[in-house]
């Protein structure tokens, strides 16, 4: 009897949770319909099971939220869902730009059945992920061609610099070697200059030594009377000067006829 009594307990209970889906699963199906998504999403997390699981996901996914419908789709785990559920996170996948992971459930989906949406959806993105290696394959293109171009500009740079470089050492070893051959040019043409004067004074020695000389030789000798005339004069003048006797000769009539 206790029994009995359980079973039927049971049954009410469960048939009054059924009958309490059915409400959740009519309002969050209108919810739905109405693009009222956070409701229906509220309503249908109130169910437990896989059909519920399924538009709890299909809601989230009206959401975009395609990561959270993903871990949902991922829970059902009836066979009669299987092949939409699939599907569904194929198409996910392709919102989140993973086409790999999108092309994989769209392929495992074909595998349970043949159905062109899913058929045409692949192709789709087997497409698009053409385009997308053969555009990283131009962008990887443009930048070892960017990545050339640069280490060319650097080489030239560098092969410049040091050129410049080497220009400048030996320009400055140019000047130098024309300072220092200016100097020495300097240095020659002062001791031209030196030696020339050295030579000219020596030559005016010579020159005044000779004339000197030649005056010497030529000068009549003093008589004896212009000698006293000019000591007389001396005297005069208070000069007191010893002068050598000059050799005696001349005429007698001079020296007793002084001027």
């Amino acid at each position: 009897m206790r029994y009995i009594l359980l079973t039927l307990l049971l049954t009410i209970f469960t048939s009054a949770s059924s009958l309490l889906d059915f409400k959740y699963l009519d309002d969050a199906k209108e919810a739905y319909i109405k693009k009222d998504y956070k409701d229906a999403e509220r309503l249908y997390s109130k169910i437990e099971n896989d059909n519920a699981k399924f538009n709890l996901a299909d809601t989230l996914y009206r959401e975009k939220r395609y990561k959270d419908a993903i871990d949902i789709y991922n829970s059902i785990n009836s066979k009669d869902l299987e092949f939409k559920k699939l599907h569904n996170i194929g198409n996910s996948y392709a919102k989140l730009n993973k086409i790999d992971e999108a092309i994989k459930s769209y392929e495992d989906a074909l595998k349970i059945k043949d159905d062109e949406d899913t058929k045409f959806n692949l192709e789709l993105l087997k497409k698009k992920k053409k385009e997308q290696e053969k555009k990283k394959k131009k962008q990887q293109k443009d930048k070892n061609n960017k990545n050339k171009k640069e280490d060319k500009k650097r080489d030239n740079q560098n092969k410049k610099n040091s050129q410049d470089k080497k220009d400048n050492k030996n320009s400055q070893n140019r000047e130098k070697q024309d300072k220092n051959s200016k100097e020495n040019k300097d240095k020659k043409k002062e001791a031209e200059e030196k030696s020339k004067k050295d030579k000219q004074k020596e030559k005016d020695k010579r020159d005044k030594e000779r004339k000197l000389n030649e005056a010497n030789q030529t000068k009549a000798p003093i008589s004896n009377m212009e000698e006293r005339k000019w000591q007389k004069m001396l005297n005069k003048r208070g000069v007191n000067t010893l002068m050598l006797p000059l050799s005696r000769g001349g005429k007698k009539n001079e020296e007793e006829n002084p001027w």
